[in-house]
C-alpha cells in the first residue's frame, strides 16, 4: 500500500524529510558509478573499495572495439542482385564493374555504391496518345504528321524496349525515356512523310512499323544507349476527325472494288479451267476424227485400187458384181421383195412378213458377230431362192 493510505508507512513520505538515507541518490554519485562501469568495460582497474583508480583505458580493449567496428563496416558491403537484374558498382561515383545475379560484395559506403538495373523488364513508351482509365486520348502535338502527298494523318505508336547493357544505360544518356521518345517522334515523322496517306493507312502499315523499328534501333545504337527495341506497335492510324466520314466512304469503295476483283478472279478460276478442258477435248476429238477420216480414205483408195485391178482383168464380171453389191447395200435396209420370173404365169406365194422378219434377224446376227465366218451375209431378196416357172428354185443373179 502507499505511504498515505491508512496503515501505511509514514517513513516513505518523500516530502516529510524523514529518513533521509532513503531519499534520491546524489547526482555526483550517479556520474561516478557510470564512470566505474565504463572503466570496467575498457579494462580499467578498481581499488579495493570499489572506486576508480583513474588509470587510462587498456589498448587491448580499444583494439577489440576497432576490429568489431571494421567487421561490421565490411559486412555492410554485401548485397544481393536478383535474377534478371545487374548491379553497377561505383567507386566515388566512377564506374568499376557490372555484377551478375547473386551475392556480391563491394567496398562499403562511402567508398563504393551500387546501382541495380532491371534488364529483364519490358518497358513501354507511348507516342501520340496517353492511355488511362480504359481510354486512349490522342496527343495532337505528337500524333499529327504530314505524308508524302501532303495529307495529315493521326498516328499513335507504342514502343517496347529492354536494357541490354546496364553501364551504357546509366552513363551514356542522361534521360533515357525522354531521349527515346524524341528519337521515336523524329523517326516516325520521317518514315510517314516518305509515304502516301493511302499506303500509311492501308496495306503499308506493317512496312511502316518495321521501318520505324529499324531506324529507332540504329539511332539508339549510335548513341550507345544500351537499349534494345523489342517491338513497335501501331495502335491507330487514321485521318483527322474533320475528314473521317469522307475517308470512311473512300475505304468502303476501295473494299467493294477489291471484293468485286476477288469475285471476278474466282469466276475466272472456275471458268478458265473448264474452257481449257473443253478445248483440249475438242482438239483430241478432232485429231481422232482426222485420223479416222484419213484411215477411211486410205482404205477406200486401197479398195478401189484392188477393184480396178480386177476390173481390168474381167470388166463385165466386175461391173455386174459391183452392181449387185450396190443394190444389196441399198435394198438391205428395206422390206422390198423383188421377184424375177421369166415367162411364167404361176401364182407365187410370198410370205412377205416372214421374209422381212428373217432378213432383219439375219442382219442383226451379222452386226452382232461380224467376224464369225459361219454367219452368212446380210439377207436380201436378191440372194433369196425363188421358184421358177418350171417348178424348181433359182437364185437371182
Amino acid at each position: 500500500m502507499s505511504w498515505n493510505e491508512p496503515g501505511g508507512d509514514k517513513n516513505k513520505d518523500p516530502w516529510s524529510g524523514r529518513n533521509e538515507e532513503n531519499g534520491p541518490p546524489d547526482l555526483d554519485e550517479a556520474i561516478r558509478t557510470l564512470q566505474d562501469k565504463l572503466g570496467g568495460l575498457f579494462g580499467g582497474n578498481k581499488g579495493g573499495d570499489g572506486n576508480d583508480d583513474n588509470s587510462p583505458p587498456s589498448l587491448k580493449g580499444l583494439g577489440f572495439l576497432a576490429i568489431g567496428a571494421i567487421v561490421l563496416w565490411g559486412a555492410s558491403g554485401f548485397y544481393v542482385v536478383d535474377e534478371g537484374n545487374r548491379g553497377v558498382e561505383l567507386r566515388f561515383g566512377k564506374y568499376v564493374a557490372t555484377t551478375q545475379p547473386g551475392l556480391n560484395w563491394k567496398f562499403p559506403a562511402p567508398i563504393e555504391s551500387v546501382e541495380i538495373v532491371n534488364i529483364s523488364q519490358v518497358r513501354s513508351l507511348e507516342v501520340g496518345y496517353r492511355s488511362g482509365a480504359g481510354s486512349k486520348g490522342s496527343v495532337a502535338q505528337e500524333a499529327l504528321m504530314l505524308t508524302k502527298d501532303e495529307n495529315i494523318v493521326d498516328v499513335r505508336l507504342a514502343v517496347q524496349y529492354q536494357v541490354n547493357d546496364a553501364k551504357k544505360y546509366l552513363f551514356n544518356i542522361l534521360n533515357q525515356t525522354a531521349t527515346l521518345k524524341q528519337v521515336t517522334e523524329s523517326v516516325e515523322r520521317g518514315v510517314v512523310g516518305g509515304n502516301t496517306m493511302d499506303f500509311a493507312l492501308t496495306e503499308g502499315r506493317s512496312q511502316i512499323v518495321a521501318d520505324i523499328k529499324t531506324e529507332i534501333q540504329q539511332v539508339m545504337d549510335s548513341y550507345d544507349s544500351g537499349i534494345i527495341i523489342t517491338s513497335v506497335n501501331l495502335q491507330d492510324a487514321q485521318p483527322p476527325d474533320q475528314v473521317q466520314s469522307a475517308f470512311e466512304d473512300a475505304i468502303k469503295a476501295r473494299e467493294d472494288k477489291q471484293r468485286l476483283i476477288n469475285e471476278a478472279e474466282a469466276y475466272a478460276n472456275d471458268i478458265v479451267p473448264k474452257a481449257r478442258g473443253a478445248a483440249a477435248r475438242l482438239m483430241q476429238e478432232s485429231e481422232g476424227y482426222k485420223s479416222r477420216i484419213i484411215s477411211a480414205a486410205e482404205g477406200d483408195v486401197s479398195r478401189f485400187t484392188q477393184i480396178l485391178k480386177e476390173y481390168k482383168k474381167a470388166p463385165e464380171v466386175t461391173r455386174q458384181r459391183i452392181y449387185l453389191d450396190t443394190l444389196e447395200s441399198v435394198m438391205s435396209g428395206t422390206d422390198t421383195v423383188m421377184v424375177d420370173v421369166k415367162g411364167g404365169n404361176n401364182l407365187l406365194y410370198l410370205p412377205l412378213d416372214k421374209l422381212g422378219a428373217k432378213s432383219k434377224a439375219v442382219n442383226k446376227l451379222v452386226n452382232t458377230y461380224p467376224s464369225d465366218p459361219t454367219v452368212n451375209q446380210p439377207f436380201n431378196a436378191i440372194n433369196t431362192p425363188r421358184p421358177s416357172s418350171r417348178g424348181r428354185t433359182e437364185r437371182g443373179r
